[in-house]
């Protein structure tokens, strides 16, 4: 008898938690690395607010590759600013989320390079931007070398958020974009 009462319950257990899971609008994956970039975010704003770029940046090129996403993600929200996240990490086209900044809409693309970025990178995500007449913010974790720098001058509608500034947009001080302070 009691053994048919346990029994009960852990199927009523299991009902309830895949009906809780199967409702909830955003899916286990992406919770975690949400909670990594939370956890990230308050750290490097809090306690760990002092420590040198160089070991800023190593940690943030540690960290998974979608869970920086989500990072950058969440230091956008804390600003107050609206977020638009994609219902999938695979197969986003290119855009790793959008954020509406000063009155329009900007397509973010976050990559973590421990070198020099790539050109034909920061190039194709002009392209899909200017497909979609839509500015757009390429952040970054490496160097912007010169042959970037002048592909910028034919893309004026990219943005490039790196070194203080990819910092300052972390630590939740001060970054410019297209000319105004967020």
């Amino acid at each position: 008898m009691i053994a048919d009462g346990a029994m009960w319950l852990v199927v009523v257990g299991a009902v309830l938690l895949f009906w809780f899971l199967r409702g909830s609008r955003i899916p286990v994956k992406h919770r975690w690395r949400r909670r990594q970039a939370r956890i990230m975010c308050r750290q490097l704003q809090g306690r760990d607010r002092s420590q040198p770029p160089a070991v800023v940046f190593a940690r943030l090129r540690r960290m998974d590759p979608l869970a920086f996403e989500e990072l950058l993600l969440e230091c956008f929200e804390r600003r107050a600013i609206e977020v638009v996240r994609n219902q999938r990490y695979t197969g986003d086209g290119g855009i790793d989320g959008k954020v509406r900044i000063c009155g329009w809409v900007w397509l973010v693309q976050a990559k973590r390079y421990t070198d020099t970025i790539r050109p034909e990178h920061v190039d194709a995500f002009a392209q899909l931007c200017a497909a979609k007449s839509m500015p757009g913010l390429f952040i970054h974790t490496g160097r912007t070398g010169p042959s970037t720098r002048t592909l910028l001058n034919r893309h004026p509608h990219i943005q490039i958020i790196s070194g203080d500034q990819l910092l300052a947009l972390i630590r939740d001080e001060p970054v410019l974009v297209r000319g105004k302070r967020i």
